[in-house]
């Protein structure tokens, strides 16, 4: 058995799509098109907690991808990945600042066009309805809204007001492998685990240039050190998220009681009314 470094950790994740080889790899495979050029566009920023730093990475490429029709197409892939549900709200926020960013255009025809965004999202729970699936593809469908006939043609207004999504369910991988890229995509591991332990024998060849690339993240000390911080910065947040949901419990009881109690107070002055007109 072979140890590698867990890529659910920011860092490690970080670490492996830095290299355009392995980026270019599973994003094309993801996405199920052939990509020409990718281009790592990190985001990064800090954050202090009790006085330990940590450094979050939002990543997301620039491609030139080639679609099945043969157009070339350049748009933003948007990588992120989830260990909470409450991250949803994170994802809203940072989606809407792409979709505004004068960054993410291009030239064409004399014209300034906002980029299409594709979204890949990494989560580390399942989903309500679907949670057995390891990789959930969002394609969207223009329909004649008469007939329901699917339309042929891409247009640049919807292709720039919506977008395609690639779920990628981490739990769901342990259960079932059922290809190659879900098969390589089993290295992450949901939870504070640092190290995964893999049979390099079984893992697919087309994607060995993974396991080397974690290889060297599992043996770089300063990526060891930032998933320590990682650890301990999440445990923190943890700890407050239980607080609040103690507090927000109390507070749902205390109204409970209170309610039941303007309900007795109500009743009582009802009958006082009552025996009054008597």
């Amino acid at each position: 058995m072979t140890k590698i470094a867990n890529p659910i950790y920011d860092v490690v994740f970080k670490y492996l799509l830095s290299d355009n080889k392995i980026a270019k790899l599973l994003i094309s495979d993801l996405l199920g098109v052939e990509i020409n050029t990718l281009e790592l566009r990190p985001q990064e920023f800090s954050t202090d907690t009790e006085n330990k730093t940590l450094t979050v990475y939002r990543i997301d490429f620039k491609a030139e991808i080639v679609l099945k029709s043969g157009e070339k197409l350049v748009v933003l892939i948007e990588i992120q990945k989830a260990k909470f549900t409450t991250d949803l709200i994170r994802f809203r926020k940072y989606l809407g600042e792409q979709y505004v960013s004068k960054q993410n255009t291009i030239e064409k025809e004399d014209k300034i066009l906002p980029l299409p965004i594709i979204t890949i999202y990494f989560l580390g729970y399942g989903l309500d309805n679907n949670k057995d699936i390891p990789i959930i593809r969002v394609k969207r469908q223009y329909l004649d809204n008469y007939n329901g006939d699917k339309l042929k043609g891409e247009e640049m207004f919807i292709e720039t007001l919506t977008h395609d999504s690639i779920i990628v369910q981490i739990p769901a991988l342990k259960k079932q492998r059922r290809n190659d890229l879900e098969k390589a995509l089993s290295v992450f591991e949901v939870g504070k685990i640092q190290e995964v332990s893999i049979n390099e024998e079984d893992y697919p060849e087309r994607y060995k240039s993974v396991v080397r690339q974690l290889l060297k993240a599992i043996a770089d000390e300063q990526v060891r050190k930032t998933m320590d911080v990682e650890d301990e910065i999440l445990e923190d947040l943890e700890k407050k998220e239980r607080l609040i949901a103690q507090k927000d419990k109390i507070i749902k009881e205390e109204r409970e009681k209170s309610k039941e109690k303007d309900e007795i107070i109500k009743k009582l002055q009802e009958e006082l009314y009552k025996l009054k007109d008597k």
